[in-house]
């Protein structure tokens, strides 16, 4: 099913901000770090479509978010843009990582979540640059080519129960359409997760909200990490179990 075209416009702003809070390249500290969680253990982490209810399905995600081919894809939010512009264009090896996608009924709403793996230090240091970069962002704008470009007024809120978890609503409207997006960045020890949840024609908060703690009470129970800890998890599930 191919999804309208202004959720194309919103599936690049969901990777361009997800793709910003891990690095491309595994940092110097790693080598002496704890053993990190494998992709495989993250990917049982993730939302499924039973965890969302009916008239979800999963959209295979089979590489790694990229903001697109357009080499300056985002503009406006000076700190975040820098960091969406600098990971559209960075190569290496990649941090241990998995993501997903979720679509409802015609791909409306879509519910994205990315877990990765670092260093301890490592994603201190990410994780408060991209908190820093969402809580100076008033309005962005994406540009995906084909005239899909959307700016979207960017406000903060709570999603979770910590309210502490940098989140933010973006508003904007497509080719006369209401676009609405929610955005959450969280840690569980070593692991950090980007949640998505974007919708045409409408926005639930509420509803963006229960996903969300969903998405936090899996990763909690399964890598065995409280929200917002940076404690290593405990859990070492076995590899490719699904939760």
């Amino acid at each position: 099913m191919s999804r309208p075209r202004p959720i194309h416009a919103l599936a690049a702003a969901t990777a361009a901000l997800v793709v910003a809070l891990g690095p491309a390249a595994l940092s110097a500290s790693a080598a002496s770090a704890p053993p990190l969680p494998t992709a495989d253990q993250l990917k049982s982490a993730l939302l499924t479509a039973a965890d969302l209810g009916p008239g979800y399905t999963e959209t295979p995600v089979t590489q790694s978010p990229s903001p697109g081919g357009n080499p300056s894809p985002v503009t406006g939010c000076a700190a975040l843009s820098a960091l969406i512009n600098m990971r559209s264009t960075q190569t290496g090896g990649q941090v241990p990582h998995a993501a997903v996608e979720l679509d409802g009924p015609d791909g409306n709403p879509m519910v994205t979540q990315v877990l990765a793996a670092e260093a301890p230090d490592r994603l201190t240091a990410d994780f408060n640059t991209v908190t820093d970069a969402l809580k100076t962002c008033h309005s962005i704008t994406f540009n995906n080519g084909d005239d899909d470009q959307v700016t979207f007024t960017v406000t903060p809120v709570t999603l979770g129960d910590r309210k502490d978890a940098p989140a933010v609503h973006l508003d904007g409207t497509l080719a006369g359409v209401q676009l609405n997006g929610y955005v959450g960045i969280e840690r569980f020890g070593t692991v950090a997760m980007a949640f998505g949840y974007f919708e045409r024609q409408g926005s639930t908060e509420q509803t963006a909200s229960m996903q969300y703690r969903t998405a936090v009470a899996k990763a909690e129970r399964t890598l065995g990490a409280r929200a917002g800890s940076t404690t290593a998890p405990t859990a070492t599930p076995t590899e490719g179990q699904r939760v």
